[in-house]
Parts: structure tokens; C-alpha cells; sequence
């Protein structure tokens, strides 16, 4: 028995960069598939949301002299190619997948609404949730709190390139200490960056429990499901 039975994946769009400088790597976005054809397996519910840093990030353009508007704009389109380049991938492993966009672009994916990602969920697709909230301002990490809510998730995870929350960046700090578990409250105490404060606020509100765990590592999200303790749980 799986540990959950609906989730919201939340996947960084840099990691699908995988070696590269840029873009999207064939052999990670393969890895990724597989990993999330075995939890299909199991009959969890998967809902995913990606970010698009690997093509372009909203916030770093403007600071290059972009309208922040159009900027995300540009974010949302980049999430959506990074949608439909892993929804090709799951068909190639069999499982039924579906792209919605909060932005409407038929024929490229269908428009988003609860009722439709619900129904796709039920039936035991994979339902990758593009384009972020469709609005300016808000990043794919709040595209993906408000995603897990609506859709009724069990959790929310957060796959990372890194195996949990620490006290500090631990690819810059050595020293840093890992927490297996923490509440909404602490995280915003100690300033962490585990999320943007909206996205994290919101799931404290919604009482929607976030889970972190190194996604890149083959394998771990099936352990996750299994119940294994292989990240940091955020609760109340």
C-alpha cells in the first residue's frame, strides 16, 4: 500500500536540465517518467506541476530589463514546454497522461479546471498542471500549493535536488543539520527558503502537508511512497 493516495508533484525545471547548461535532458526526463510510471503502478493519483527555469525565469528577466509581466509570462510558456516534453515521455513508458494549461492554448493542452483534473486523476491519469497559475507575480511553486489544495492532494511534494531542508544551504555550508520533520511556523522563523512565503502560506492555511526529497536520485520517489523516511515532512 502506497503511503498517499493523491499527490501534487511539484518538479524544478532547472533539475530537468540534468548535465546540461541549458534546456532539457533526455536522460533525466527519462528517469523521471520512469520513476513516476512505477508510483502509477502502485495506483497513487498523480498530479504534476514543473517550473521552467531551464528556458527562462520570469524574475531574472526582468532584472535583465524585461517587463515583469510579460517576463512570466514567458515563464509560463517555458513551464509549458517542459510539461509536454514529460507528458511524451510517460506515453513512451504506457502510462496515460494529459497536459492542462491555466492559460487556454487548444490544441497544445487542454484548459485547466478542478472538475477536469479530478475526473483524469480518478481514471488513474497522470495530469501535469502547466503555465502556473496563469497569472504575473506568482511562481510555479504557488502554482503548485494552490494545485495541490484544489485537487484535494494527500501532500505535496517538493522533489529536489536536494534530500530534505537543513538548517542551512548544505552544498554551501558543511555544518548544516537536517530536519526530518518541521512546522509552517519554523520555517518562516529561520528564514528558510524552502518555498516563496506565498506558496508556504498557503499550504499552512490549507493545512496542506509539503514533503522534500531528492527527486534526482533514481528510485526515491517510489520510497517515499513506500513510506520510507528519506526527506523532511513540513506539518503544522
Amino acid at each position: 500500500m502506497a503511503e498517499y493516495k493523491r499527490i501534487l508533484l511539484k518538479l524544478s525545471g532547472e533539475s530537468l536540465m540534468g548535465d546540461k547548461q541549458y534546456g532539457i535532458d533526455e536522460v533525466r526526463l527519462a528517469e523521471y517518467a520512469s520513476q513516476i510510471a512505477e508510483i502509477v503502478q502502485m495506483g497513487v493519483e498523480v498530479g504534476i506541476v514543473i517550473g521552467g527555469g531551464n528556458i527562462f525565469r520570469g524574475l531574472s528577466g526582468a532584472s535583465k530589463g524585461f517587463d515583469r509581466v510579460q517576463g512570466d509570462q514567458m515563464g509560463m510558456l517555458a513551464t509549458v514546454i517542459n510539461s509536454l516534453a514529460l507528458n511524451s515521455a510517460l506515453q513512451a513508458t504506457g502510462v496515460k497522461s494529459r497536459v492542462l494549461t491555466a492559460i487556454r492554448m487548444e490544441p497544445i493542452g487542454e484548459f485547466y479546471s478542478k472538475q477536469k483534473a479530478v475526473e483524469g486523476l480518478e481514471k488513474g491519469e497522470v495530469i501535469i498542471m502547466s503555465a502556473g497559475t496563469g497569472n504575473p507575480f506568482f511562481t510555479t511553486d504557488t502554482g503548485s500549493s494552490l494545485r495541490a489544495i484544489e485537487i484535494e492532494a494527500d501532500v505535496m511534494l517538493k522533489g529536489t535536488r536536494v534530500d530534505g531542508i537543513y538548517t542551512a544551504d548544505p552544498e554551501k555550508d558543511k555544518s548544516a543539520v537536517k530536519f526530518d520533520e518541521i512546522t509552517y511556523d519554523e520555517i518562516f522563523q529561520r528564514n528558510l527558503k524552502v518555498m516563496d512565503l506565498t506558496a508556504t502560506a498557503m499550504c499552512k492555511e490549507n493545512n496542506m502537508p509539503i514533503y522534500v526529497f531528492d527527486m534526482d536520485t533514481v528510485g526515491n520517489l517510489k520510497k517515499v511512497m513506500a513510506g520510507e523516511k528519506i526527506g523532511t515532512l513540513v506539518k503544522k
